[in-house]
This record gives C-alpha cells, structure tokens and sequence, in this order.
C-alpha cells in the first residue's frame, strides 16, 4: 500500500499548484461556478465547477476560469500542464460523448465523477475520458466499502473520494461516517491490491480539526462543500445563505431525505442516493403527514416568488443542501481566505500531534 507521503507525491505531480494538506472544494452543482473553483486553486488548493448537465455553460465557465489562470502570476499555477481546476460530473444525467468533447477542448486537471445510473458504468467513462485528454485524471466519488472495491478494480481511478454520511447534498442513502468509513475502505483497498489509488474524505468537514482528523483516518486529502456555502464567491442565494449562517446543532438541524429531489416532481436521482438538507417546512409538512402533492404545490408556487422559496428558521419550502458541519460555520469569507485558514489551522494540530508524539518517545525512555 502506498504511505500518505505518497499519495501525497503522486497527487502533486498533476495538481503542481496545490499545497498540503490538499483542500477541495466539492462540485455543488448549481453553485461551484468558475470564481469559487478558480480562487480555490489560486489558493493553492483544488477547486471544482460542478456540473449541471449543461455543456453551453460549463465551457463559459471553463473559459471564463481559463482567462482567469492565464492572468495569474504564480508559477505553479502557470507550470501546470492542464486547466488547473476539476469538473464535476453526473453521470447519470450527462452524456459521456458531450462531456468528452468540453474534456478534450479544456483539459482539466480532473474530472469528479459521481452518481452514474450504474457502478459498471464508471469503465465505460473512464476509458473515454482518458481518451480525450491523456493529462486529465479521474475521481469517483463513492459512498461504501464495496462500491469504492467494484470502482478500483473495474474502473481503475486515479483516485476515490469517499463520502460519509455526514456530507450535505446527494449522497449514498446508505452509508457511514468518514471516521469509520475511511480507514476500513482503505484496508479493504490494501487488501485487495488497490492501495496505490489515493482516497479523500468527504462528508462534515468544515475547518482545519476536521482536515487533520481525515489525515488521520488515512486519507490523502479532504473535501469541503458545506464550508463554501458561507464563501464570497459561491453562488447562492443570499436567504439560502442566511440560513447556513443561523444553522446550530448540525445533526439535528440537518436530514437526509428522498423528499428533498421529489419537492418539484418526480425524483431523478439512481434509487441508492438521498440528499442531506437544512429541515424546512416542506419537510416538517412531510412527517407530520401532509400529502406529497401538497407539499409540491406550495413548493412550487414558493420558488417563483424573489426568495426562490428559501427562508431562515427552517420556514422555507425549497431545498438547502448541507453537511451536519454546518453548526461550525459561522462566517462569510472570501474562498482564498477559508484555504488558506484552514491549512493553517491543520498544520497547527498536526504540528500540535508531532510534539505530542516526541513527549511520548522522550517519556518511554525514561527509566
């Protein structure tokens, strides 16, 4: 199995701008448009555009974070042999020919995959994935143990993100912590001959004691969605947003739910995933037993008026996708500054736990 260290290094060799402990910000689609992705890896970390199914707009977005890099003057960034940003992908919704021709067009340094209709179906993308851009690496987002085995030996990725339940957004309806579910995918991947395929964490991280504690659980790297709900540079509603704010007690603020992607019609979504929201009235209507068509009609005629059917003190109608990290938040920032902030924070544990360990050895050879 590759150590840490490794991962580490071979992470680097394709995202040379990127500084330890590596810092994603997740591909909230509908959200994580070009300014957020772009002042994430211009913070020295990786940011992702996520993907709605619309490829008009993911090449303005890419265009857009293109000229963007092109003014920026760091040499890593500019060193970089791809577009040094990731694309978020739905694979149950895009097809792969439309998403291969943006992929050959930019050349991303990654392309996240994520929910595909089938686990079989991750060969199929990888394979023409890799076609159209020899430099760009995969990730697959996965939610088990025995996804994240079926993804490494048939899809072979560059790398897993493995997602707790504790994430915001659509997740794996059955799941677990990050605290449990990285170390034992990472075993069962050892075991198995996959240990050189990195894994991240994924699923209520939000400052640098959750970065350092995912280090610690075995992961490469961290991913961070709920955070960059209160950064400057996402797009998001500013009512949506007043509600992360206000949001305490995360696990109990927060639930994960079907009803949230039936609120409009119809769920879409593969059968395995749900979603994790603030609670809100459609859901409070929802277990105190008010009819699935009800709930959508308000909903419905909530989200035309100017507050898109968002509301603070969980009175609003629409969805609010958010991790149980979301108690932490509690200020806005500007995206560079949330990196930046908690690489340091992690660094400071991590450095913090180095001299724990020496105290420890000093202490054993004490007679």
């Amino acid at each position: 199995m590759a150590s840490q260290k490794e991962w580490a290094t071979e992470l680097r060799s394709y995202l040379p701008w990127t500084q330890s402990p590596l810092i994603v910000s997740a591909p909230m689609g509908g959200f994580a448009w070009s300014p957020l992705a772009t002042c994430v890896s211009l913070a020295g970390g990786l940011g992702l555009i996520g993907c709605l199914n619309d490829m008009a707009q993911l090449s303005t977005e890419l265009t857009q974070a293109r000229s963007t890099f092109a003014s920026s003057f760091n040499p890593s960034i500019q060193a970089s042999k791809t577009l040094p940003l990731g694309v978020g992908i739905l694979a149950f919704i895009c097809k792969i020919e439309d998403v291969v021709r943006v992929i050959e067009e930019f050349k991303p340094a990654v392309v996240w995959l994520f929910a595909a209709k089938q686990l079989g179906d991750y060969r199929g993308w990888i394979e023409a994935l890799r076609s159209a851009s020899l430099e760009t690496k995969v990730w697959v987002q996965v939610g088990n143990v025995e996804s994240a085995l079926h993804v490494a030996k048939h899809a072979r990725p560059d790398a897993i993100c493995l997602q707790g339940a504790d994430a915001g957004g659509h997740g794996f309806e059955k799941g677990a912590g990050i605290i449990s579910l990285v170390p034992e995918a990472a075993d069962a991947l050892k075991r198995e001959g996959f240990g050189h395929i990195p894994v991240l964490a994924s699923g209520g991280i939000v400052d640098g004691r959750g970065v350092a504690a995912a280090l610690a659980l075995g992961a490469a790297g961290t991913v961070m969605g709920t955070r960059f709900l209160a950064s400057k540079e996402v797009s998001i509603h500013p009512v949506a947003q007043a509600a992360v704010m206000e949001a305490e007690d995360g696990g109990q603020v927060t639930k994960r739910s079907k009803l949230f992607d039936q609120l409009k019609g119809p769920n879409i979504w593969p059968e395995a995933y749900d979603g994790r929201s603030l609670v809100t009235q459609s859901y409070e209507d929802y277990i105190s037993g008010v009819s699935l068509e009800e709930i959508q009609k308000l909903h419905n005629e909530a989200i035309l008026e100017d507050h898109r059917g968002y509301s603070i003190g969980r009175k609003g109608r629409a969805a609010i996708w958010a991790g149980t990290g979301v108690g932490i938040v509690k200020e806005v920032e500007a995206a560079a500054d949330i990196v930046e902030n908690v690489r340091k924070e992690a660094r400071g544990i991590m450095s913090g736990l180095r001299d724990f360990q020496a105290t420890v050895s000093a202490e054993q050879l004490i007679p």
